[in-house]
């Protein structure tokens, strides 16, 4: 399989009967990774990583988080950290296999809350992507601030992308805006950002409410499998203190950093993010 081949479409059902939407690449027989976005995005921020771990060998699973993109919405606006990490649990269970879960941001503390408590799902390895027990409350304002913005939408897709590169000054601005419609919806003659509005409430009381840092330090440990914490070096999310720490109290994972990358490290410097992870990858035998 070449690093450009196309996904192939599929869905899952997460918990409470959420329909998540997901791209496929890679052959059945292949080591199953799950990769899952950050708040705010959808699967094809992986739309470069998938396809060049898949020509590596690997079968990559790619959902929408519930909420995101072509994925269900939550009954009644109800965005608790727990739902994604049921979600993720039905996922694993219907895929099969331990996959190495991959986890961006709020997808990150996904992946670490269903591996690390009760029921434990049956991961191989941790990939946690700019993400700890504890964010930086300056950056995570700057996220939900962010997509605060905007709440009528915008008149072109080039607008919205002109917005996004000049809340990420770091990345390299892509030819062309056309990626920017998988983060996007039309409603009416304006263009809407492609999750659900409600999740922002969720959002900004899940930036560090007690015990929280404690509970994910412990899901940590408890999951007793390889992990490797990739912050970015420009990140304003997660501070090299936490990062350190973090592993400190975590017997069995390591950091690294991506140069030059902020938070979204896999969209920043997505050559850079490979060379870090595919060794740890190959490493798991």
């Amino acid at each position: 399989m070449t690093a450009g081949a196309r996904p192939r479409p599929r869905s899952f059902v997460g918990g409470g009967g959420v329909v998540l939407a997901a791209d496929v690449w890679g052959e059945a027989s292949g080591p199953p990774v799950v990769l899952l976005h950050g708040g705010g995005q959808t699967r094809h921020a992986w739309g470069r990583t998938g396809p060049r771990l898949a020509a590596l060998g690997w079968r990559v699973i790619a959902p929408d988080l519930r909420g995101h993109g072509e994925s269900g919405w939550s009954a009644g606006g109800d965005y608790d950290l727990d739902l994604f990490a049921q979600d993720v649990r039905a996922l694993v269970a219907e895929l099969g296999g331990r996959p190495v879960l991959v986890g961006a941001s709020l997808g990150g503390l996904s992946a670490l809350l269903a591996a690390g408590e009760a029921p434990r799902v049956a991961a191989r390895a941790l990939v946690l992507v700019d993400v700890a027990h504890r964010p930086d409350p300056r950056g995570f304002h700057r996220i939900v601030e962010f997509m605060r913005r905007a709440p009528k939408g915008f008149a072109s897709v080039e607008e919205a992308a002109a917005a996004v590169g000049a809340y990420l000054p770091q990345r390299s601005r892509p030819e062309g805006s056309a990626g920017m419609g998988y983060n996007l919806r039309r409603r009416g003659d304006r263009w809407v950002w492609h999750w659900d509005p409600r999740m922002l409430d969720s959002f900004e009381g899940r930036m560090d409410p007690p015990g929280m840092a404690e509970r994910l330090l412990a899901a940590g440990r408890l999951a007793d499998v390889p992990v490797l914490l990739v912050r970015g070096q420009v990140s304003d999310v997660v501070r090299e203190d936490i990062a350190e720490q973090f592993c400190d109290w975590v017997p069995r994972a390591r950091r690294v950093e991506v140069a030059g990358a902020g938070h979204m490290v896999a969209g920043d410097r997505n050559d850079h993010f490979l060379d870090v992870i595919v060794p740890f990858l190959d490493g798991l035998g």
